[in-house]
């Protein structure tokens, strides 16, 4: 038993601000793409970082499940099957760590469903040109299946070398402004040795996994500007074999492995990927994430391979 991907979706319009509402188109253009057997969601875990007017509580999983009407009364719908909602915090790695704690409760067949959704903004719902971050959202189905193929085991590693980016709300200088205000220090930068230790990574993850490199693609996020070119060269591969996400100019942190998925999944036939994937994430602090991913083919959704 292991958990895939039954659905995708993402929010990249730049005319939306907040992160609630990012959260909310998404998860919605994913469930749109749900098959059909799909009819209730267990739980929904929010990995985003950067909130709007910094929330602290009450978790903003719980806000976009609100603003999604999912499960309000578990005593009169689904079946008084009620929908767990909770905020997961990892920056970058946030997506593989929910696949990872997801994983878990999903392949006791207690869930059937679990969306994970991320998303960042900044907190005063308006564009800083301070902000390194995109202001997006993105949206990823999880479903539990018999049979081979779905996400393995996801693997974390540290020492990577301490990330220069540091995001964090300025209690002693907020003055009144405290919810519309947040401070990231450094932004995209070289991270020294970081693609030399990702290529690691990759080949330590693709090993444990019995998978051959040659014909997986590297599915990554964004820690810094050129990252995708520097990580192919250091695994020697051709720069088609690792996707980064496309469509936002700053890097979409939390939401960047699910948008390169999402685009990866919605390609054209002609172009698409059909073989294994691996997922990997870098960052927050020294910290990274990989699994490797296998499409089931007799899923559907948008599974690469599959629209």
């Amino acid at each position: 038993m292991a958990v895939s991907i039954l659905a995708s979706g993402v929010s990249l319009d730049p005319a939306v601000t907040g992160s609630v509402a990012h959260a909310t188109r998404a998860a919605r253009a994913c469930l749109g793409r749900a098959p059909r057997e799909v009819d209730a969601i267990d739980l929904l875990v929010d990995v985003g970082v950067y909130r709007d007017e910094n929330i602290v509580e009450p978790a903003m999983a719980a806000m976009i499940q609100h603003e999604l009407g999912i499960h309000l009364d578990y005593r009169g719908s689904q079946g008084g099957r009620p929908t767990l909602s909770f905020d997961l915090m990892n920056g970058a790695c946030g997506l593989l760590t929910a696949v990872h704690v997801l994983s878990a409760i999903l392949v006791t067949g207690k869930a059937r469903y679990a969306l994970v959704i991320s998303c960042d903004a900044h907190p005063s719902g308006r564009p800083d040109a301070r902000f390194p971050y995109a202001s997006c959202g993105a949206a990823l189905l999880l479903g539990h299946h018999e049979g081979p193929g779905g996400f393995g085991p996801v693997h974390f590693a540290s020492g990577l070398g301490q990330s220069p980016v540091h995001g964090y709300l300025d209690l002693a200088g907020m003055g009144v402004e405290g919810a519309k205000t947040i401070t990231v220090e450094g932004g995209p930068t070289t991270f020294g040795r970081l693609p030399d230790r990702a290529a690691s990574i990759v080949r330590t993850c693709l090993s444990a996994e019995a998978a051959d490199l040659e014909h997986t693609m590297i599915v990554t996020s964004r820690p810094q500007p050129g990252f995708a070119d520097q990580l192919a060269g250091r695994l020697g591969i051709s720069r088609d074999r690792v996707v980064s996400s496309r469509g936002t100019v700053s890097d979409p942190h939390t939401s960047a492995l699910s948008i390169a998925f999402h685009q990866i999944a919605t390609e054209s036939a002609d172009a698409r990927h059909d073989g294994p994937l691996l997922f990997l994430a870098l960052g927050p602090g020294d910290a990274a994430a990989c699994a490797a991913y296998r499409p089931v083919s007799s899923a559907s959704g948008t599974n690469p391979g599959r629209r």
